[in-house]
């Protein structure tokens, strides 16, 4: 049986598969008197920083650029680094739950058959049908910290995964007198039992650190087989303050072979006193992050305060300037540290928000169904509660976009972007009764 529901531009089809629902949008329209809604039930609760709904200054928006920025007086070091005029691609979609009735869902990746692997913050991994059918709970995962913004993070296959099964998941850990971000692998045994067999925790962050927030993370894999963890730097003043000290792994991006080893190559090997793990540091929240197939780069984007979200180009051995320098201010009102937002030395970022969206998750993309959106960089909002997609030159923002403002019934916070197989745009909603949608030319 198949129900359409019109509502001016908009219809809601329910199918009759199980666990699909289809929702056309024409693009960039909004359905008459929508308005933006508060946060999703079950929504995690704590203080806003680096991911909580709708910190101050920031939050759902209709359109772009509509509200005035948290700190006028800031000027960006480069023209076009800020508040880039809308570009709209004029893409007409369906938005089609693939997957309903996930706790919280915080990464995603593809098996080679078109399954997933799904993470829910609470410390299960799921493995969801291309028909949205989930597995039981994968046995053999370690205990998660769930504090907070503490939890069963990300999910990547090694590349290798077809020879030797492995996957890596990034969570956070309960250590003597606190907890940190940590990643771990094993190998996937599939079927109707899953589970995960000869787990080691490949890489821990150090020092432990009592607190419930910012642990990043995400897992990405260079062309050489490396692995990029990106992480946080706890929020504390005293935890923000170790992302400068590189005897700390606080507020930085590491570098790992496959087994958790340091490359020869990493920037700092040799150095007395510095961690031989570090590729970048003065980070502050690291929730999204990618490579760039154009270039083969690491790109992320990062949490900041009250006005400073930003995307970065993490490269080797550069300092990222946080707490040093940072646009926005801090969420109580006050400057940032010592108010200033460029210094020799430190990198800028290529692009920075001010209101934020609170970015988790990221992807470029390269697929066939959508070519106008071909080498956009596509980022998911909690706060903003929608999708931003950037519209690219080289290393520069030209163009912003925001998209799902009228999401049915109601917008959602998106915590994962990811390209699937096919071409269509797959998404995690973040709440107690989170999806799995996925983006598809409209019908």
């Amino acid at each position: 049986m198949r129900r359409t529901m019109t509502v001016g531009v908009l219809a809601l089809v329910i199918g009759s598969a199980a666990g699909l629902a289809t929702t056309s949008l024409g693009a960039g329209q909004a359905a008459p008197g929508a308005t933006p809604q508060g946060p999703p039930p079950g929504a995690p609760p704590g203080p806003p920083r680096g991911g909580g709904f709708a910190p101050p200054g920031g939050g759902p928006e209709v359109g772009l650029n509509t509200r005035p920025p948290n700190a006028p007086n800031q000027k960006p070091a480069v023209a076009g680094q800020t508040r880039a005029p809308e570009r709209k691609a004029n893409v007409a979609f369906d938005v089609v739950t693939v997957a309903e009735g996930l706790v919280n869902p915080w990464g995603l990746t593809f098996l080679p058959d078109g399954r997933m692997l799904v993470t829910e913050k609470p410390g299960r991994l799921r493995i969801v049908t291309t028909d949205g059918k989930l597995s039981e709970p994968v046995a053999g995962l370690p205990m998660v910290d769930t504090q907070g913004q503490g939890g069963l993070l990300d999910i990547s296959l090694d590349p290798a995964f077809s020879k030797n099964g492995l996957i890596y998941w990034s969570f956070s850990e309960a250590r003597e007198g606190g907890n940190n971000t940590a990643v771990a692998r094993g190998k996937l045994v599939d079927g109707a039992a899953p589970k995960v067999e000869n787990v080691q925790v490949i890489y821990h962050q150090v020092p432990t650190f009592k607190s419930a927030l910012h642990f990043g993370s995400r897992l990405v894999w260079g062309r050489d087989g490396t692995l990029f963890v990106t992480q946080g730097e706890r929020s504390d003043t005293a935890g923000r303050m170790q992302a400068q000290k590189m005897d700390s792994l606080l507020g930085k991006i590491v570098r790992l072979n496959a087994d958790g080893s340091v490359p020869k190559d990493n920037p700092f090997v040799g150095k007395d006193g510095v961690r031989p793990e570090i590729w970048s540091f003065g980070h502050r929240n690291v929730q999204a992050a990618a490579l760039n197939p154009a270039t083969g780069e690491l790109w992320e984007v990062e949490h900041g305060t009250r006005g400073g979200d930003e995307v970065n180009i993490p490269r080797k051995g550069k300092d990222y300037g946080w707490p040093t320098i940072a646009y926005g201010i801090e969420y109580g009102g006050p400057q940032i540290t010592g108010g200033i937002q460029q210094q020799a030395g430190m990198e800028q970022p290529i692009y920075y928000w001010d209101p934020n969206i609170a970015p988790s998750g990221m992807a470029f993309y390269t697929g066939s169904l959508f070519p106008a959106w071909r080498n956009s960089l596509f980022i998911g909002g909690l706060a903003s509660t929608n999708l931003v997609r950037l519209t690219l030159d080289g290393d520069k923002v030209v163009g912003e976009e925001r998209l799902l403002q009228d999401l049915q019934p109601t917008r959602e916070r998106i915590r994962d972007v990811r390209q699937g197989p096919e071409g269509a745009v797959y998404l995690l909603t973040d709440n107690a009764k989170g999806r799995i949608l996925k983006l598809m030319p409209k019908k």
